[in-house]
């Protein structure tokens, strides 16, 4: 089957699943992608683009979440005709916080809400994603003064489910290394340096834990935008040689080297729809310890997350209680729990899936 996959923010994480599902699906997959930047401007121009570049007439579109899916539709409609359109949502901008800056209210929202409503099927990373969606939508339609359409959401119920996200996880086994030997637990950060994973609860932990005498090691990856936030910053000047790394990986293999030597990853995240950065970790047998929301009491085996998972507030005292050797976490565990998001195991659920919808939807 021919695929037209279309990424409008053809860069992190979504670059990562674009390519990955390319290299693995049995399908013919053709990416046609937009630079990652801009992505107010991705959520309402990228579908004009698009209309104008994808020249060819696949069996099939999967298209990802920064897209107005209505405009594509509309623009191609004559060409394509009744080609299936599925809509794949990394996130949504209903649920999304806002920074004071932003201020768009429901804009981008309402573009997530009306291409699902357009597409043939809609497809969600994880179930977390999926039912905060779901919940979120009459949260929107309310809020206008009449003609809600509320009844919209159940259609859009009726053609969503979960494709969990794939991750290439193998690719780290051939940058295996052990940490070495009579070096203190090392404390991993692998997120955005952005307000909403929340780098200050991190920081302000690490800086209670040192005036604490626990001993440890502190490794902060993850990409970086603008300014290095100021928690990472009084980290910095307060942890001193504790920090061994900081700032963003040059190669996968660097990027993989510092996972297999650390010990603990941490999450203190508002916002994470699925959590690919702690998936890696844990194949990499690092203890994840996570806020208990989100999508991560998801990721755990239900006999960890006691061990793994804090309650609000709680980072600091969790951290410590693992230092301090009162918890033991089988990273066997972890490492198969992570793997079951192995392309190698997830690519064939997409084929399948998109395959179906082809065949349901197409003539003959």
């Amino acid at each position: 089957m021919r695929i037209a996959l279309l990424e409008s923010y053809y860069g992190g994480s979504h670059k990562a699943w674009a390519d990955g599902y390319q290299g693995h699906s049995r399908h013919d997959i053709a990416l046609i992608t937009l630079p990652a930047q801009y992505w107010k401007w991705r959520m309402q121009g990228a579908a004009i683009s698009f209309a104008r570049l994808l020249q060819s007439q696949p069996d099939l579109i999967l298209a990802s979440s920064m897209i107005d899916l209505s405009t594509f539709r509309a623009l191609t409609f004559r060409r394509l005709g009744d080609v299936p359109l599925a809509l794949y949502l990394h996130e949504n901008q209903l649920s999304y916080p806002q920074n004071q800056r932003q201020g768009h209210g429901w804009r981008y929202g309402f573009i997530n809400y009306t291409s699902a409503l357009t597409a043939d099927a809609v497809y969600f990373n994880s179930e977390y994603h999926h039912m905060d969606f779901m919940a979120q939508l009459p949260r929107m339609l309310k809020h206008f003064a009449d003609y809600n359409e509320l009844e919209s959401i159940e259609a859009i119920g009726k053609k969503s489910q979960v494709l969990p996200l794939g991750i290439d996880l193998r690719r780290f086994d051939a940058h295996h290394v052990k940490k070495p030997a009579d070096t203190p637990p090392r404390i991993l950060w692998n997120h955005r340096w952005e307000a909403d994973k929340n780098p200050d609860a991190f920081a302000h932990s690490l800086i209670q834990l040192a005036e604490s005498d626990f001993d440890f090691q502190v490794v902060i990856l993850g990409e970086q935008f603008g300014e290095m936030p100021a928690a990472f910053r009084a980290a910095r000047e307060q942890l001193g040689g504790r920090i061994i790394q900081m700032g963003y990986a040059q190669s996968f293999a660097e990027y993989a080297r510092w996972l297999w030597q650390s010990d603990y990853v941490v999450s203190a995240a508002w916002q994470e729809f699925f959590g690919a950065a702690v998936c890696e970790a844990m194949y990499c047998r690092c203890i994840p310890i996570l806020p208990d929301r989100l999508n991560y009491p998801h990721l755990l085996p239900d006999q960890l997350k006691q061990s793994c998972l804090y309650a609000r507030g709680k980072l600091t005292a969790q951290l410590a209680y693992h230092l301090a050797g009162g918890a033991c976490v089988e990273t066997d565990k972890l490492r198969a729990e992570a793997a079951r998001y192995d392309w190698s195991r997830v690519a064939p659920q997409y084929d399948e899936e998109l395959q179906a919808l082809a065949s349901c939807l197409l003539p003959g």
